[in-house]
């Protein structure tokens, strides 16, 4: 072959189920854009957000004696609040969690497991937070469901060393490396970091990862 047929080399193809993340991180990105331009177009940014929040955030309120805005709101906020985020940085941050632990959790499960996993996290996050919340502050944010899915891959982690021999420490690191960061914040924060939201989160997605992991079952 001489070396003006050298092979082109072959196409760069998307991640499997990326599709899916993008449809995720496109609708919490749309969401945050619409009320910042809203707000620009009233002239009152924390107006409009406080509205959107009203509706949409978890309120442990309305667990209780409060009076919904309307007559599904204490259902729907155990999803919708997991589409809400405080600011652009919230937002972000987020957003790269999603896109590195859901590639990961895709190739583990798939996209029917990844979904299932993400949707269980993110209610049994809020479950957490209406249990234990020592306040009626709202919260918001995708962290319950990302915690669940940094449970999963810490639960096949742990799963893929103990099949394998290997010790489970880097484990073992990782869950109190977590641990210790959501002290921090949680100081930093002055109390203000959702900690239950990310405990139920964890907890839900190590054990549905538990349940779907094929390789698991397949032992």
């Amino acid at each position: 072959m001489s070396e003006s047929e050298e092979r082109s080399p072959a196409p760069v193809m998307p991640p499997r189920g990326a599709w899916l993340l993008g449809l995720l991180i496109g609708a919490m990105c749309a969401i945050e854009l619409a009320i910042w331009a809203g707000g620009v177009l009233l002239g009152a940014v924390p107006v409009v957000r406080g509205l959107v929040l009203e509706n949409g955030a978890f309120w442990p309120g309305l667990l209780r004696d409060w009076r919904p805005n309307y007559a599904v709101q204490p259902w729907t906020m155990f999803v919708t609040y997991g589409f809400l985020h405080s600011g652009f940085i919230h937002l972000a941050v987020n957003m790269l969690a999603l896109w590195s632990l859901g590639l990961r959790a895709i190739e583990r499960v798939g996209v029917g497991g990844f979904a299932l996993l993400y949707g269980a996290s993110l209610i049994g996050g809020a479950i957490a937070f209406g249990l234990l919340a020592a306040d009626l502050r709202p919260m918001v944010g995708a962290s319950g469901a990302l915690f669940g899915l940094a449970g999963a891959v810490l639960a096949w982690e742990r799963f893929d060393r103990s099949s394998g021999g290997l010790s489970p420490w880097p484990v073992v690191q990782a869950v109190a490396l977590l641990l210790a960061l959501n002290l921090v914040l949680w100081w930093a924060m002055d109390g203000l970091l959702a900690w239950q939201t990310h405990l139920g989160g964890f907890a839900t997605g190590w054990l549905v990862a538990v349940l779907l992991d094929p390789a698991r079952r397949a032992g």
